[in-house]
């Protein structure tokens, strides 16, 4: 099998929710499989992690798992939690097995979070603190998580510029975070990526971060409500109704506050109604890609391609495609 050099030891390719970024990485992956190397693609992404939970994580196919190797996706139940630090040692892990396979690891997905922990690392953070969980959660019944989401803007703009004011679990986590420490959030992150200007590594391998970024908004917010509309007539109600009825499970439930999970949870549980269920999904899920754009925007080392462009799997594959990129063994 032909061996990888740097530059394109790792591929990475982020973008927004809906943006086109598992055709993009399926197209690559076949335009490096067609010069002899294989491609094995690493999720990054925090619902992918869940099982059980598949249309409305857009879960690449059985068909699309099985034409190339896929990682990170299946890895923990529902009722399970997830750390972005777990996700660094996991897909380095991934990384370092890949490459020894004489392999490209190509990184996709949008939890932003995730990217930069891995290109950026991580200080330790402070354990859980039930005490202080426990607080907040009082707070928030008292007063709404709108309220502690300013409280959290005064403490930490950076990180409460990225959350959405309703957004209980991350908010609860910063502002347990501060309480503990006293130190924000976001001063955790090494900010590798604010103080260098080169390429960014991951497992001590250069890196290439491609970025889909749509110059149109109403191009993603059409992609975001079909794709939606499209999870509905596939049986999201019905999934959701199929974890609830685990009984294990609750509305509070990181995997359960994952877009279109929450908003279906909400109308089986009789908290909503069902008419605009839709509506209410396609909402949430623009203010997630407009979150990702945010974070997107704070990686200078991202090389940024139009999402929206009808030439955009032609430009990729001029940028990081096998012609692209040097290779031993040619």
């Amino acid at each position: 099998m032909t061996q990888l050099s740097a530059p394109a030891e790792v591929l990475a390719l982020a973008g927004p929710t809906a943006g086109g970024k598992t055709a993009a990485a399926l197209a690559l992956a076949r335009a490096w499989r067609a010069r002899g190397v294989e491609v094995e693609i690493v999720s990054v992404d925090s619902a992918l992690v869940y099982r059980g939970m598949d249309i409305g994580t857009a879960k690449p196919t059985a068909a699309e798992r099985a034409e190339f190797r896929h990682h990170l996706i299946d890895l923990i139940e529902p009722e399970q939690a997830y750390s972005a630090a777990e996700f660094v040692a996991d897909a380095t892990r991934c990384v370092e097995d890949i490459t020894a396979r004489g392999a490209l690891p190509l990184l996709v997905g949008g939890t932003m979070l995730y990217f930069k922990a891995l290109f950026d690392g991580m200080d330790a953070l402070p354990a859980a603190d039930a005490a202080v969980r426990a607080e907040l959660d009082e707070a928030a019944r008292q007063r709404g998580w709108p309220a502690l989401h300013e409280e959290l803007a005064q403490v930490d703009p950076v990180t409460a510029a990225r959350l959405a004011p309703r957004d209980a679990q991350r908010i609860q986590r910063a502002l347990e975070v501060w309480r503990v420490s006293g130190r924000p959030l976001s001063s955790f992150h090494s900010g590798r990526f604010e103080r260098e200007a080169a390429a960014p590594t991951v497992a001590g391998r250069p890196c290439r971060l491609l970025s889909l970024e749509p110059d149109s908004r109403e191009w993603l917010h059409r992609r975001i409500a079909d794709r939606f509309r499209q999870m509905l007539a596939e049986g999201l109600l019905d999934e959701v109704r199929r974890l609830m009825q685990r009984g294990s499970l609750s509305a509070d439930l990181p995997s359960m506050r994952c877009v279109g999970y929450r908003q279906a949870w909400e109308v089986l549980a009789g908290q909503a109604p069902a008419g605009g269920l839709a509506e209410r999904g396609i909402a949430a899920t623009r203010q997630l890609a407009k979150r990702q754009l945010t974070w997107l925007r704070g990686m200078p080392q991202r090389e940024r391609l139009r999402a929206d462009d009808p030439q955009l799997l032609a430009t990729l594959l001029a940028l990081a495609g096998p012609e692209a990129c040097p290779r031993t063994g040619d």
